[in-house]
């Protein structure tokens, strides 16, 4: 229900934090004189759990005492994994980082952990989280926002981005997506003045960024924060996001159709501050769209923007009309999560403490599940296969910041406020050598599960030192923790160093023993992803106390390890660094027919002048069987502005044979190179794994009779395609050649000298018979090959006497067939699906699918006694020309060279059995 705002309150416009555990004068002052009506929170304002829900008490007792006439919204960033701000060891429960869910796999999970997550922070007054993170990432190696979104696949990052949303709202607070347009595939340029740049078009982020958001707005998220990035590329240019029109009002408003509350990044960021100034930011913000402006913490900063957007609408700049339709939404989203009876009643403790064990158990739960092996390649997991008890396992970790809402980072605090010194008695007394302090109890973890000595230091980017060495020698298995190594450049250099050291240890005898090395990457999984010299590699996703000790637990078997990378590097392991996942949608024939036409063309166009397309005569039509013995699914990726199609995938699955086939797969030759085609096929495999009855996959199809394989006529081109799809996981080593073939100048042609005489010697009568009275003889001969796609081209051909014929080869004793193929023409249905005969472009007739009994001595003659045959009728009934459209080509071609035929075509038909497809895509 939407609610009316009552005066011009231009307060409820701002979003501003402050430094400190209690209220302070600054605060107090913006939300009594200036009406401020949304607080953000950080960990610097939050000790516990008991005195936030004080502190959010006091602050909107101040709101409430001022006359505010709606409760403050109070907001803070809860994103679990590293990113909280409310930590409470006891009352606050950590929960996995978005990655770190979507490597559980779960969906349900994701809006278990988000609902729980929500019951927490609102039990102690907050009525606004910060998320779901909708970012994808697009660039994963080299962004910032590493686990803090759940991958690289737009698909992957749209469904938990809505699991984590609903979760939030089904425990009563509001949400906020971010970071809008995505900070996904960010361009940094240095310093803290220059601005983080987009440098995708509207129509890529629309194929990809976008669809997170989209779809989180379909499922009615209620703010979302526009970034305060650059953005630079054709059509698209803003020094900031979220002060640019054309990115708030323009694409956000109306063409993603979002009526939420925009909310600004911070003005305070030093490159808006610098290069604009944050009063006339805050007026750009607000004209742009933006319904709430954000200040973090510099109160001459926030009274600077007040006053900026006093003056904007004292000088007509702003209209009140604009700040009336924020103030709409604004309060109207605050109806949504607070009032007046729930901000002064924060339930607190009381309630967190009835949450507490269904949290842990959760909280648990979620870890374990998250926790991946990657690699293990010579079986060091658990440790116990590799140690024995008395034997030293050495913990190498990095020296990283704590997590702001961690144990560490408490501990640290507390420590400075007393100025008390390191537990040096702990160090000395106990199994463990210490370390520092963010993974010291880690390495107090690992000592309490064994008796052996745990060894245990830290490394910089001074690399290996004596020490390391020295520890490393004496230890009998190597644990590196490293911390986003693709950032910080060091820890990659320092793992490859013991790397190298561990293979080059020798037994007393002076035989070479590999050390056994575990690296662990706590944070992004791309640390060592695709580095296969790493053999043994888990990820965590972060590096809270919960996700450490389920990572003990994996370390000495306590539990299995079930979480796999997320995204494009999840079930091949394979990370491709500019990989990018499209959206694939299903072919509407009404919809894409035009579009796949120009399609078609662009191929067609696009291939080289000395080469023919396999596309030439094709059309839209050509794809479609609309037979009820196939079932037929076919993909496109796709402009939803333009309705252009930049790929077409084309999927068939025979019952009869259950053959899954692959039967054409093209992506339009300009936009190539950008993993359209892989996620074309991934969703072709994915499809054709569902199908009951599935045996066989096939590259290639007799019907239609477009691409009868991997196309192979040009050496290089062909070396490429098969390279190509043997990284999708096909084994072209076991492909068969096919082709199809042209005999021309049928009416100046007669029967090669000889010809006559063989064909007598094959022993078999010949005739043509039409219609289905002749269907079962048939249908029963050509059950001795179970080759795709032979019965529906038959029963085709039988069903059309018409236009088509069945060349029959009769053993003359008791008149059991041999051998037949069949007989089209232009007239037949047969000839929309095989485009070969219509680019002949001159009366022409074809012939199909010849089946030679197994037990038929002379193979080659028969074929060309029926062959022969086919073309006699073909220039009887005044045909030019012959369409040989499926022929084995690995045979003898003198045969058919001397009766006038040429190759179209060559191709590899690839199969292999589908109950052997390791490459599962992720679904």
């Amino acid at each position: 229900m939407a609610v009316k705002p009552e005066k011009l309150d231009p307060g409820q416009l701002f979003m501003m934090g402050f430094d400190g555990t209690s209220v302070t004068p600054h605060i107090k002052t913006l939300i009594e004189k200036h009406h401020l009506g949304s607080i953000l929170l950080t960990a610097k304002n939050l000790k516990s759990a008991e005195e936030t829900t004080q502190l959010c008490y006091e602050l909107q007792k101040i709101a409430h005492d001022a006359g505010h006439p709606v409760p403050l919204a109070i907001g803070i960033d809860q994103e679990n994994g590293g990113v909280n701000s409310l930590y409470d060891e006891i009352y606050i429960r950590q929960y996995p980082s978005s990655m770190g869910v979507a490597a559980a796999g779960s969906h349900t999970l994701a809006y278990e952990v988000a609902k729980a997550t929500a019951q927490e922070i609102s039990a102690c007054g907050i009525n606004w989280i910060f998320g779901p993170c909708l970012d994808v990432l697009t660039n994963a190696r080299n962004q910032p926002l590493g686990v803090r979104t759940a991958g690289d696949d737009p698909q992957e990052v749209s469904a938990y981005g809505v699991a984590f949303m609903k979760g939030y709202k089904d425990a009563g607070i509001v949400t906020l997506g971010k970071h809008f347009p995505s900070y996904g595939n960010l361009e940094f340029l240095g310093s803290t003045l220059d601005v983080p740049i987009i440098t995708e078009s509207l129509e890529q982020l629309s194929l990809s960024a976008l669809i997170p958001f989209r779809e989180a707005i379909q499922q009615g998220l209620d703010s979302m924060m526009v970034g305060g990035c650059a953005m630079s590329s054709a059509g698209l240019k803003a020094m900031h996001a979220c002060l640019s029109e054309q990115v708030v009002d323009d694409l956000l408003r109306k063409q993603m159709n979002f009526d939420g509350v925009v909310v600004s990044e911070c003005l305070e960021m030093d490159a808006l501050s610098h290069n604009i100034g944050v009063g006339g930011g805050t007026v750009m913000a607000v004209n742009a769209g933006c319904d709430i402006v954000l200040l973090c913490r510099s109160f001459s900063f926030q009274q600077e923007a007040l006053k900026g957007l006093k003056i904007g609408i004292e000088n007509a700049m702003i209209s009140k009309e604009r700040i009336y339709q924020s103030l709409r939404r604004v309060l109207n989203m605050k109806s949504k999560c607070t009032s007046w009876e729930k901000a002064l009643n924060p339930p607190g403790i009381q309630y967190l403490e009835t949450l507490q064990p269904s949290h842990t158990a959760l909280s648990t739960k979620a870890y374990n599940g998250s926790i991946s092996v990657v690699r293990d390649k010579n079986r060091l997991l658990p440790l116990s296969n590799i140690l024995e008890n008395d034997e030293e396992l050495l913990l190498l970790t990095p020296l990283v910041k704590p997590l702001a809402a961690s144990a560490a980072s408490r501990q640290l605090s507390e420590s400075a406020n007393t100025n008390s010194p390191e537990p040096a008695a702990w160090a000395q007394s106990s199994s463990v050598m210490s370390g520092e302090r963010v993974f010291r109890e880690l390495g107090r973890s690992l000592a309490r599960q064994r008796n052996g000595r745990v060894l245990h230091t830290s490394y910089t980017s001074n690399g290996v030192r004596p020490v390391h060495e020295n520890l490393i020698n004496r230890a009998s298995a190597i644990v590196i923790v490293t911390a986003d190594a693709n950032r910080n450049l060091y820890q990659n250099g320092f793992t490859k160093h013991v790397s190298m050291i561990c293979n080059m240890q020798y037994t007393t005898g002076g035989e070479k023993r590999e050390k056994p090395l575990i690296v662990v990457a706590v944070s992004s999984p791309y640390d060592f992803a695709m580095d296969s010299s790493i053999g043994t590699y888990i990820c965590t996703y972060d590096f809270t106390e919960t996700a450490l000790n389920s990572l003990v637990k994996v370390l000495y078997g306590e539990i299995t390890p079930t979480g796999t990378l997320p995204g494009t590097i999840s079930k091949s392991q394979k990370l491709h660094s500019s990989k990018q996942h499209w959206l694939v949608e299903i072919y509407n024939e009404e919809r894409d027919a035009n579009a796949l036409d120009n399609l078609i063309t662009a191929v067609m166009e696009g291939t080289p002048p000395n080469q023919r397309s396999e596309l030439s005569s094709a059309t839209s039509n050509s794809f479609i069987l609309h037979d009820k013995e196939v079932e037929e699914s076919h993909f496109v990726v796709r402009n939803s502005s333009t309705n252009a199609l930049y790929g077409f995938c084309s999927t068939y699955f025979f019952k009869s044979t259950g053959h899954g086939v692959i039967g054409a797969l093209f992506v339009d030759p300009g936009r190539r190179k950008l993993s359209i085609g892989h996620s074309l096929h991934n969703r072709a495999i994915r499809t054709l794994l569902q199908k009951d009855g599935i045996r066989r996959f096939q590259l290639g199809s007799r019907l239609p009779s477009i691409f009868l394989g991997i196309p192979t006529g040009h050496t290089a081109e062909r070396k490429r395609l098969r390279a190509w799809f043997a990284n999708l996981g096909w084994n072209a080593a076991l492909s068969r050649s096919v082709c199809n073939m042209v005999a021309r100048n049928l009416q100046a042609w007669s029967l090669p000298d000889g010809m006559a005489k063989s064909l007598a010697s094959a022993g078999a009568q010949f005739d043509i018979v039409y219609g289905w009275d002749y269907a079962a003889p048939i249908l029963d001969h050509i059950k001795t090959s179970n080759r795709q796609g032979l019965a529906e081209v038959y029963k085709l051909a039988l069903s059309d006497p018409s236009a088509c014929g069945i060349l029959r080869a009769k053993r003359p004793e008791d008149g059991a067939l041999v051998g037949t193929v069949v007989l089209y023409d232009h007239r037949s249905a047969l000839y929309d699906f095989i485009p070969p005969l219509k680019d002949l472009k001159e009366a022409a007739g074809g012939i199909s699918s010849p089946v030679i009994s197994p037990s038929v001595g002379e193979y080659s003659t028969l074929l060309q006694g029926l062959v022969l045959l086919g073309m006699r009728q073909i220039k009887k009934l005044g045909g030019n020309a012959c369409l040989l459209d499926y022929m084995d080509g690995d045979g003898n071609f003198d045969g058919f060279s001397a009766m006038g035929f040429e190759v179209l075509h060559n191709f590899e038909e690839v199969s292999c059995d589908a109950a052997t497809w390791t490459m599962i895509p992720p679904s």
